[in-house]
């Protein structure tokens, strides 16, 4: 079995990482025109008596970076081994055993321990490298609320949402949130709380 050369000044992944170059959760934080309409669509959804929850809007691209390759190693779909750097972020993501040989499932439990930090768990494909998150014009939002919706539009039409689920998940909720110009995520994959200025 190699022994593993490693890099002086890098510190083994695992869930220490998940508070280094932190987010925001601020509208405020994203740019214009984006901004404007994501905070006017989530004051028309709470003054229909939705709750709201931001988990997210902008991330730096080294948070991006560590919450990608987390849930790639996660899901088996990267070896750790082979984790392109990046500049500033001096994460060792292959761990060794006692004798200095690679641990896989050291190097994996630790990848799930971010994971389970970042609460990304439930996504159904790999947070990306550079995303609207990371260019300030997205948001990861979970919204819910019980009966019936009755919520305006950008053009101050009443929309009444009868439909299932009563979640961000919503057709009619992202028609209403297309308004405003903020636009459900629509890529590949699944992604259930993002929402952006352009589906992505």
């Amino acid at each position: 079995m190699p022994v593993v050369v490693d890099v002086p000044g890098r510190e083994p992944s695992g869930a220490l990482w998940v508070s280094r170059f932190p987010g925001s959760r601020e509208v405020a934080d994203c740019d214009s025109p984006f901004k404007d309409g994501l905070s006017a669509f989530i004051a028309a959804m709470v003054a229909a008596g939705a709750k709201v929850r931001i988990s997210a809007t902008y991330r730096p691209a080294e948070r991006a970076y560590l919450m990608h390759w987390a849930w790639k190693i996660w899901k088996g779909l990267a070896d750790p081994q082979k984790v392109p750097a990046k500049s500033g972020v001096h994460i060792k993501w292959d761990h060794t055993d006692s004798a200095g040989h690679y641990d896989k499932k050291k190097s994996v439990d630790a990848a799930a321990a971010m994971v389970n930090g970042y609460d990304i768990s439930d996504l159904g494909v790999a947070p990306a490298l550079e995303s609207q998150h990371t260019l300030r014009l997205a948001v990861d939002m979970s919204i819910s609320w019980s009966g019936a919706l009755t919520i305006q539009d950008k053009a101050g039409q009443s929309i009444v949402i009868k439909s299932a689920p009563s979640s961000g998940m919503n057709k009619d909720l992202h028609a209403v949130g297309a308004s405003y110009g903020v636009i459900k995520y629509n890529a590949r994959g699944t992604d259930k709380p993002h929402w952006s200025s352009n589906g992505k």
